[in-house]
């Protein structure tokens, strides 16, 4: 079993609940929304060297009834970061909006993108989240005047620029090709999949670059993910954009090479992220609108998406890309279909 340093938990607990016998592997990957494909990663690595046949990768939190991520340091989380983070208290920055709102400011700044840029991402990602049963959104539509209207948490960042804090769970399973070919559903096949931290990474608060306007840790996932698949950008069809905020959904565009830097303006204002478009992107409503599982509903999405059974599923579904938090050392997976 694989699961977040900050799952509550317990890989034995959980093992008992669902009648899950002997483990002989169990894991956790820190950073977050992170590791939302490093559990993926880790279990994926357990296969290949027999250490498991069989791995549960899972998520679960309250993170509305309990754990608040978005009152941050003020509701005391429990990990080392809280050390770092003491220094920059003194200037108000405590929350996770808080620390991205810096990085967009910067990356506006450079590129001239505006906040009406941020909701062409919650507007398209809304229009899936509206026929997706699960999503909390659904049936729910959001236009552009309802984002730019709604209240600033932290400038730039809008009510709508921001995700849901959600109580869920999430599990998927990885197993061996010749053990998923005997399973009731049809398997997604990890083409590439990896994790790196950036130089110089802090979480969440990396401001001491030479520049805060792109994401080095996810460049260095994707060169990595690209090279172990074999595959290019212009190969993936669909994608699964970790959107815990609305800016972190072009940063990511730019790192794995669907368009250069500071053109991801143009790309989501073209239509390209909804299902007529290059790059069908989080048809389950993303974060921003289906839910907060810290990024392990959209793991499930891209098993979804590759098995044809998205309740918006794109046209071309042969390749799709799967990726993690942003700020923190993060992850990333191409899928493909079974051969």
């Amino acid at each position: 079993m694989t699961t977040f340093t900050l799952d509550t938990s317990d890989e034995i607990g959980v093992a008992r609940a669902v009648g899950i016998r002997d483990l002989t592997f169990f894991s956790r990957v820190p950073h977050g929304g992170g590791a939302a494909v490093g559990v993926v990663h880790q279990a994926a690595m357990a296969v290949a060297t027999g250490a498991a046949r069989t791995v549960v990768c899972y998520r679960a939190l309250n993170g509305r009834s309990g754990q608040r991520y978005s009152s941050g340091i003020s509701d005391g989380p429990t990990t080392s970061d809280l050390i770092h983070w003491s220094w920059y208290m003194p200037f108000g920055l405590m929350t996770p909006a808080s620390w991205v709102a810096m990085f967009a400011q910067r990356y506006m700044h450079e590129f001239g993108v505006t906040s009406r840029d941020f909701a062409q991402v919650a507007v398209s990602t809304r229009k899936h989240a509206v026929k997706n049963p699960r999503a909390f959104f659904h049936g729910k539509p959001l236009t552009f005047a309802d984002h730019q209207s709604s209240r600033l948490i932290v400038e730039p960042l809008r009510l709508y620029d921001c995700c849901q804090e959600t109580d869920g769970g999430c599990a998927c399973i990885v197993t061996t090709a010749d053990r998923a070919g005997d399973a009731r559903h049809p398997a997604a096949m990890i083409r590439g999949i990896a994790q790196g931290a950036g130089g110089d990474q802090e979480v969440m608060t990396s401001f001491y670059r030479p520049t805060i306007s792109s994401l080095p840790e996810m460049d260095l996932v994707a060169r990595q993910v690209y090279s172990i698949s074999g595959l290019r950008p212009e190969d993936v069809d669909a994608a699964v954009i970790y959107d815990a905020f609305t800016p972190i959904v072009l940063w990511q565009l730019e790192s794995f090479g669907f368009c250069a830097a500071g053109e991801a303006r143009d790309f989501v204002n073209g239509g390209n992220l909804e299902l007529s478009g290059r790059l069908p992107s989080n048809t389950h409503g993303g974060q921003l609108s289906e839910a907060y599982v810290h990024g392990m509903n959209g793991v499930n999405e891209g098993v979804r998406l590759i098995r044809g059974t998205s309740c918006n599923q794109p046209r071309r579904n042969d390749h799709v890309l799967v990726t993690a938090g942003v700020g923190v050392p993060t992850s990333a997976m191409i899928l493909g279909k079974a051969a």
